[in-house]
């Protein structure tokens, strides 16, 4: 039996996450889907939120898109940029795959000097938050501050095993019904509400009804990592940015989920302060992993006081 047609507006359910969390919500807010051409024939895209000058960049992490931030982005009512990582959301496979962070750090830095060349702070999630290093290594003078929410480099494949599990799932689902039970099993933290509308965002229903990650559209294609290497099932190795985060100068934020789904234990926290003395830390009791979708309103405060004063 054919499945029904599931309607998708992607800017239409910007209430349901105010009514969530008890944001102020006059309206919509201003936002506009806009692209950057990276290379010839490949493309960025991105989330412009609000009219002004925007004022940060913030990086989903890995299988996720830039509407994994909208709550962030509302709290914070600030004009800001939400980038799709190549290979995620609605860019083009990135150049050497979804995962390396170093080439993906090349297009990120194209985009914002496209899109946000004065932002006062890069904000990077998991993937985003290895990206955001790879990126103030390759061009520092786009990176203000950062924010790192919830990732070091001594993230691996034990600490992300549930993680990676849940991503390496079917390639796709049969209805939206199995796409939303599956994600729910692995995401005990997020109430279903919040979970339907992040695969609204994140997947799409093909021409028979059934459903497929939109970052699935290139995993066939990915080379198993950088040269550095990769770890058992092909987890990226991402130690080797360590040596990078010691060359960063300019002042560091690690927004670090408490609850077990967090891929940051207190060795990778005492190696960041050990790099970088002056960096801060802060502890989220409350979140998981994806703090921008368990404490979302708690993170915004938290990068608005960091830095904005």
């Amino acid at each position: 039996m054919p499945q029904q047609r599931v309607p998708y507006d992607e800017f239409s359910m910007f209430h349901e996450n105010a009514e969530e969390f008890g944001l102020p919500y006059d309206g919509p807010p201003t936002v506009r889907r806009a692209s950057v051409e990276v290379e010839p024939g490949r493309r960025m895209s991105a989330l412009v939120w609000g009219d002004g000058d925007p004022e940060l960049v913030l990086l989903h992490g890995g299988a996720q898109n830039a509407h994994t931030w909208d709550t962030v982005a509302m709290a914070l009512g600030r004009p800001l940029v939400a980038l799709d990582l190549p290979g995620h959301g609605h860019s083009d496979g990135g150049r050497k795959g979804s995962v390396d962070v170093a080439e993906n750090a090349k297009d990120v830095a194209v985009a914002i000097r496209a899109l946000a060349p004065n932002a006062q702070a890069v904000v990077g999630m998991s993937l985003g938050g290895m990206t955001t290093i790879a990126l103030a290594d390759h061009a520092p003078e786009l990176v203000r501050k950062v924010v790192l929410v919830d990732v070091t480099p001594g993230v691996n494949e034990k600490k992300s095993s549930t993680i990676a599990e849940f991503i390496n799932g079917p390639e796709s689902f049969d209805s939206f019904d199995d796409l939303l039970a599956r994600t729910i099993q692995y995401n005990p933290t997020r109430t279903e509400s919040s979970l339907r509308r992040g695969i609204l965002h994140n997947a799409e229903q093909r021409e028979d009804g059934s459903w497929v990650w939109r970052y699935q559209r290139f995993r066939a294609f990915e080379p198993t990592a950088r040269g550095e290497g990769t770890e058992g099932t092909g987890h990226p190795n991402f130690g080797y940015l360590w040596d990078a985060v010691s060359r960063i100068e300019v002042p560091v934020l690690l927004a670090r989920g408490m609850r077990e789904q967090s891929v940051v234990d207190d060795d990778d926290e005492v190696e960041l302060l050990r790099r970088l003395p002056d960096a801060q830390v802060e502890h989220f009791e409350e979140a998981g992993h994806s703090l921008q979708g368990d404490t979302p309103v708690e993170l915004a405060q938290s990068i608005e006081k960091f830095v904005f004063g």
